[in-house]
């Protein structure tokens, strides 16, 4: 199976950008779709980002769109989520997922995979 270890989580100012990496083992990653979830204190967790397994297709939600991009490395069995100018409301607990069908989901209920998350604060 697949396990999932996100990393590049931190402190950041209003304004300022933090890459997160998901290193994920297994020999089949490269058919996985990928996505990126965040969960607030006191809220759902909510769909940031998604990759299709080639790449092609990538998904955002609106309230990231045009600051965060999604990318991944089959060959190093990764995948990045590059975050610019945060804000305040960006400060959640990311969570990386993977699912075994390639195309990329909205849905966190279609991953299989998730990993521990990593803490991404942002002060004003």
């Amino acid at each position: 199976q697949v396990q999932l270890v996100e990393s590049g989580g931190g402190l950041v100012q209003a304004g300022g950008s933090l890459r997160l990496s998901c290193a994920a083992s297994g020999r089949t990653f490269r058919w996985y779709a990928m996505g990126w979830f965040r969960q607030a204190p006191g809220k759902e967790r909510e769909f940031v980002a998604a990759i299709d397994y080639s790449s092609q297709n990538t998904y955002y939600a609106d309230s990231v769109l045009g600051r965060f991009t999604i990318s991944r490395d089959n060959a190093k069995n990764t995948v990045f989520l590059q975050m610019n100018t945060l804000k305040p409301e960006d400060m959640a607990v990311y969570y990386c997922a993977g699912g075994r069908f390639g195309r990329g989901s909205r849905l966190a209920n279609e991953y299989g995979y998730w990993g521990q998350g990593t803490q991404v604060t942002v002060s004003s």
